[in-house]
């Protein structure tokens, strides 16, 4: 299960960093979610307070037009890491190795993936729309990211398929893509 859990919360990474994070540290708190001992300052009093306004930055940066591509230079390198971390906070009663092995495939990869999806969809948006969809697609972002967090700490092993389903729509996409390139 806390491999299910890490999972969801990494693809929520990629939709948005600090949101996966602050509501992590919303149910370790009220729903006494283990948390590796290691990151457990990942749910401190602090951390509530720093994360909940880079949370409210973040999401809030991503509706101005044009800030968000900028955003995304940062956001991309900034998803896998939190990635990790949060797969690694939940794994919390792993040997080490595995658990760090896990986090940084795992959690790191599907967290950068989701993240690089997402660029690449916002940046044709900003280009067929001159950058006024995109606040469509933030919201989506966000509530993608809202909706993954939640589900991977409800229902852990039904978020690894929503997130083996938008991997799979993904790489289904990039392939059309690139036939539509090459014709």
């Amino acid at each position: 299960m806390a491999i299910s859990l890490g999972i969801g919360l990494s693809a929520a990474c990629g939709f948005r960093v600090f949101l996966p994070w602050l509501i992590l540290n919303i149910a370790a708190r009220m729903a006494d979610i283990p948390v590796s001992a290691e990151l457990a300052w990942m749910t401190s009093d602090t951390a509530f307070a720093i994360v909940t306004v880079a949370a409210l930055c973040e999401v809030a940066a991503y509706y101005v037009p044009w800030v968000d591509n900028a955003l995304d230079m940062i956001a991309s390198p900034l998803a896998v890491i939190a990635g990790v971390l949060i797969s690694a906070a939940v794994l919390a009663d792993m040997d080490p190795a595995v658990k760090w092995t896990l986090a940084v495939i795992a959690g790191g990869g599907i967290a950068g993936t989701v993240q690089l999806t997402s660029v690449a969809l916002r940046t044709g948006t900003s280009l067929a729309t001159g950058g006024l969809g995109n606040p469509v697609v933030s919201t989506a972002e966000t509530a993608g990211s809202t909706f993954m967090s939640l589900l991977a700490l409800t229902l852990p092993v039904v978020a690894v398929v929503v997130v083996i389903l938008l991997l799979a729509a993904a790489i289904k996409r990039m392939r059309r893509r690139r036939r539509s390139a090459a014709a």
